[in-house]
């Protein structure tokens, strides 16, 4: 992998894992575009995930300090429960995660139909949006948080947008735009964390950083904290059904070179 590669692919990563497109599609696509294994690349893949990850407790500093002085007095708060909750979201997708892994990983293998397919999935799903009208605007409740949780494991789909599944899914329960976003966002650090944290004790990568490593990480950091201060106001705004458009249009393209 070239560091032009690097940065394209970090750049996709990072605005993707975001914007309601699906950063597993995209990959997938730039991938085939590019000629590019990722699979091969363990290393680089982890540090554009842990990049968008960092972007995320940057643009959200202020709720997560919040919410670890919350959850470390020791006390049954607002806070507290705002972490268990995060908690439960990441359970639905550990299990996939660790009972389906091999068959998962199969599917990330440049199969186009599959992401083609999934786009146009989340594209309904961002379309729905657009008929949704807020009923409260009470705070994500633990049922809440396992049904969203449900829409994280089932975007593992590559295709299948994770924060376009989750919000959208947030906003059909008649939750208030904000308070949905914030939810999504924050909920994926856990997995991510998770998969990286399962990898590193299992020996899989290596100790060496090459440019392009340093390359992707820089340009999925940067994008991703971009995309996710984006994102929020595009929520805010109920615009979600443009990205439908978009997913729609990228999925048949997906479709036609699978």
């Amino acid at each position: 992998m070239t560091i032009f590669e690097a940065i394209i692919i970090g750049i996709i990563q990072g605005l993707t894992e975001f914007l309601p497109v699906s950063s597993s599609g995209h990959i997938e696509l730039s991938k085939a575009l590019l000629g590019v294994q990722l699979e091969d690349n363990l290393e680089f893949s982890i540090a554009v995930h842990v990049a968008t990850v960092l972007s995320t407790l940057l643009v959200f500093r202020k709720e997560i300090i919040d919410l670890f002085s919350g959850f470390f007095s020791l006390k049954l708060n607002s806070q507290t429960h705002y972490v268990f909750k995060l908690i439960i979201s990441a359970v639905p997708v550990g299990i996939i995660g660790v009972l389906f892994k091999d068959q998962i990983e199969t599917l990330f293998e440049g199969n186009l139909l599959v992401v083609g397919s999934m786009l146009l999935v989340t594209a309904i799903l961002l379309a729905l949006t657009r008929l949704v009208k807020p009923k409260n605007t009470k705070p994500v409740g633990y049922f809440d948080s396992v049904v969203i949780g449900l829409a994280q494991a089932v975007a593992v789909m590559p295709g299948l947008s994770r924060s376009g599944a989750t919000i959208s899914t947030g906003l059909l329960l008649g939750k208030d735009r904000d308070e949905v976003a914030r939810f999504s966002f924050l909920m994926v650090i856990i997995p991510v964390l998770g998969a990286v944290f399962l990898d590193i004790i299992k020996g899989d990568i290596s100790n060496t950083i090459t440019a392009p490593i340093v390359a992707g990480f820089v340009a999925a950091f940067v994008s991703g904290f971009l995309a996710c201060s984006f994102m929020l106001r595009i929520v805010r705004k109920g615009n979600l059904y443009w990205f439908a458009l978009y997913c729609a249009l990228v999925g048949i393209v997906a479709l036609f070179l699978a």
